[in-house]
């Protein structure tokens, strides 16, 4: 008789730290993983994600709910191949404070790091670290260095590359991924590329970390336009629209060249859209449209500032909405997210707060999975020294 083999236990297994909604779990699995254990600390991401997800607390994957800091080794899975992190990026991002990875939420990458290091000879053979661009640059770079240190304590040589989701959704949201390996690709990539810019250098060059850069494919060119595609059809009568007091107040903080662009736009025939964030300038909030079809970064909409609006213009009309939080799924490549009593400001902060599915797919299917297999040509490392960190 042929062999019986369990798919699921085929699939390399993962766990996901800073789970948030679940998005880098969506993009690892479309690429052959199998996520075990998560954990987040948000009440109303859980909720989210619970009703997405089907399987939690079930025999193939278990969620914890709370801190990072209260959870035990005891409590993670013994044979998982990837370890996946998403912490908050609070502190790093160029929106935040810029505190650095030891301060407030971010420092939570530290107990990430504790649970790797108290994982001993059963740590992943790959982990993943995601963040913010800002992280490259916080404290002159001595964060990313930090944090490559970290890793490189518990035994991993570390990879780290830049890639924007607007290579695979019309989305502005660069990313920036470490990727650690027990058993490291050789080291045959020019320093410079797509993936690798050049502001990413120096910490290849620092001689006290142990860095390596895998042979990888080019991403996909950054897409220069199809935001209106990503756009919830609704009728010009919808009650989202704002009214024409609002509207006409929206199109009299704009700037004059932005004024004059919107009004041309707004003359010509057919239906186009962008998107606009409210700042504050001079001490006045004013509104600024995007000049291209591509959506603005999606973030953590906390307050006004932060929540991306619509505009819709052409056929002699102008109308302005709050993006929907369909919107919002569609721009992180989560289109089938199960959005059924989710509240709208709950789903706008979770998916802001999150990774785009496609960026993690195309890391998945192009990085991490051949090195959980042993795809990659490997340096000759000793692995008693790399196990013993």
């Amino acid at each position: 008789m042929p062999e019986i083999v369990n798919i699921a236990s085929a699939r390399p297994k993962v766990l996901e730290f800073f789970a948030g909604i679940g998005l880098a779990r969506m993009g690892l699995e479309k690429a052959g993983f199998r996520v075990a254990w998560s954990n987040d600390y948000e009440q109303d991401k859980w909720d989210l994600y619970r009703n997405h997800f089907k399987d939690v607390d079930g025999e193939e994957h278990s969620f914890t709910l709370g801190d990072i800091g209260a959870i035990e080794v005891a409590q993670l899975p013994r044979d998982a191949k990837l370890a996946w992190g998403s912490s908050p990026c609070t502190d790093l991002s160029l929106a935040g404070s810029r505190g650095g990875l030891r301060a407030g939420e971010s420092n939570a990458f530290w107990q990430y790091v504790r649970l790797l290091e108290e994982l001993g000879d059963d740590r992943p053979e790959v982990v993943v670290l995601e963040n913010v661009v800002g992280l490259a640059t916080s404290h002159g770079g001595d964060d990313l260095a930090a944090a490559v240190r970290a890793f490189n304590e518990l035994g991993y040589s570390v990879d780290v590359l830049a890639l924007d989701a607007r290579r695979f959704i019309p989305q502005s949201r660069p990313r920036l991924f470490l990727v650690g390996a027990l058993n490291p690709p050789e080291d045959t990539v020019e320093p410079d590329g797509e993936l690798r810019p050049d502001w990413l250098q120096a910490v290849y060059g620092d001689p006290t970390l142990r860095m390596h850069r895998a042979p990888l494919p080019a991403p996909p060119a950054p897409l220069l336009a199809g935001f209106g595609e990503f756009v919830e059809t609704m009728p010009t009568s919808d009650e989202r629209w704002w009214d024409t007091v609002r509207t006409e107040a929206f199109a009299s903080s704009l700037s004059p060249v932005q004024r004059d662009r919107i009004a041309s736009m707004r003359r010509t025939p057919g239906v186009k859209y962008r998107t606009a964030y409210r700042r504050t300038r001079n001490g006045v909030a004013v509104w600024e449209v995007r000049p291209d079809d591509i959506s603005g970064c999606l973030r953590t909409a906390r307050g006004g500032s932060s929540k991306q609006a619509v505009v819709k213009l052409g056929n002699n009309r102008l109308q302005v909405r709050w993006m929907t939080p369909l919107e919002y799924a569609r721009l992180m490549g989560a289109d089938d997210y199960n959005l059924s009593g989710a509240r709208t400001n709950q789903a706008l902060f979770a998916f802001g707060d999150a990774v785009a599915v496609p960026a993690v797919s195309w890391l998945a299917e192009h990085y991490l999975m051949p090195l959980v297999r042993g795809e990659f040509v490997t340096r000759d490392v000793d692995m008693a020294q790399v196990r013993r960190g």
